[in-house]
């Protein structure tokens, strides 16, 4: 005899009704049963279609931007680089690439000598431009990411969990670096040590980020502090660093990767003002700030000197939230995936169809 009488899954209204009875945290739990935090936090993550849309979208870049002109050890396919001077043509230098098929009257589908324009003033070919500040502005985005959320992570965990004078005096600090202006510190950072290059701005900006991400794992540690699997852990005389770093840590990745992710973004407008001023990457170096800012007054003219560039900082920013938002789901402990309609109706069913098999003094079977 089957036990429970459960709906009708033929009917869609009894379905509907019914569902919301099944354990949500079961149907997740069985999915995740036998597999490590790595693969779950993979799982997860590969789940998350506008991370894994965007990531593939930020490869793309990356590699266009590497193989094009070259990168390192990368070499080059394009016939331009950022620092050749091109021969400029008669006209206004307007792109030559064409996305129109022929059938529906355009060009068709080609590159040309100059796809995204030509400045004719200086002699440069503004694709091999785009590609290189598109590497300036990744480097410079990288170091100050892997700089800002060390500094921010480690005095923000520190101050969090340890209060009184060290909270105190670690705050105070972080208080005198956020009310001196971002754009004056670095800029007299960069003119007393001279720093003008792409790696210097990165490590300039790099160290004087991290403030607002300081304050925020510091506002997770006070609250997560107090909970009781630290408490348990310092009854089993766990040492401070191991509470810090592995039970309350992981606890605030999500916290952390949308800060870190928000402040990439920015780090981008950061350096373009930055180069505004005289004091960011200067010629013959670009980067996609510099572009914008050297080309924002041929915009009514000259648009595409001032769109392309413009165009990969957004789609860099874009991509940039993305990811971050798939990482924080993927790596957050406290989320917890909605279970699909499909998956509540094969819980159901197989709660529904359950059997119990009681001993007896004859073949054992179904009661």
């Amino acid at each position: 005899m089957t036990i429970g009488h459960g709906p009708d899954l033929d009917s869609e209204d009894a379905v509907d009704t019914s569902l919301w009875d099944v354990d949500e945290h079961s149907i997740e739990q069985s999915e995740v049963a036998g597999l490590s935090q790595g693969q779950i936090v993979r799982r997860r993550f590969v789940r998350h279609r506008g991370a894994m849309i965007a990531l593939t979208v930020l490869v793309l870049i990356i590699v266009l931007a590497a193989t094009s002109i070259g990168w390192g050890p990368i070499p080059g396919w394009w016939k331009w680089t950022y620092t050749d001077l091109v021969p400029t043509s008669s006209g206004s230098g307007e792109p030559t690439m064409s996305m129109r098929p022929t059938w529906l009257g355009g060009a068709g589908i080609r590159l040309g000598e100059h796809p995204f324009g030509l400045d004719n003033e200086a002699g440069k070919d503004m694709f091999a431009m785009t590609m290189r500040g598109v590497q300036t502005s990744l480097a410079v985005i990288f170091v100050l990411g892997v700089l800002a959320t060390t500094i921010g992570v480690v005095l923000g965990a520190l101050s969090g969990y340890y209060g009184k004078w060290v909270d105190s005096a670690l705050m105070r600090f972080t208080d005198i670096i956020i009310v001196i202006p971002l754009l004056v510190i670095t800029a007299v950072a960069g003119f007393a040590l001279g720093l003008s290059g792409m790696w210097p701005v990165a490590v300039a900006l790099g160290l004087f980020t991290w403030t607002g991400l300081a304050r925020l794992v510091r506002a997770e540690f006070l609250a997560l502090r107090e909970r009781e699997f630290v408490d348990a852990a310092r009854v089993a005389n766990a040492p401070d660093r191991r509470i810090i770093f592995k039970h309350i840590l992981p606890n605030t990745v999500g916290t952390i990767i949308v800060s870190v992710t928000l402040l990439m973004g920015a780090g981008i407008l950061t350096e373009s003002a930055l180069g505004f001023l005289g004091f960011g990457v200067k010629p013959p170096e670009v980067s996609l700030g510099t572009l914008v800012n050297d080309y924002d007054g041929a915009y009514s003219t000259r648009p595409w000197l001032f769109i392309w560039p413009g165009v990969f900082v957004i789609a860099i920013v874009l991509c940039l939230q993305f990811i971050g938002d798939g990482l924080r789901d993927a790596f957050d402990p406290r989320q917890k995936r909605i279970p699909k309609r499909k998956d509540l109706e094969r819980s159901s069913a197989a709660h529904d169809g359950a059997e119990v098999v009681v001993p007896s003094a004859g073949v054992a079977g179904p009661v």
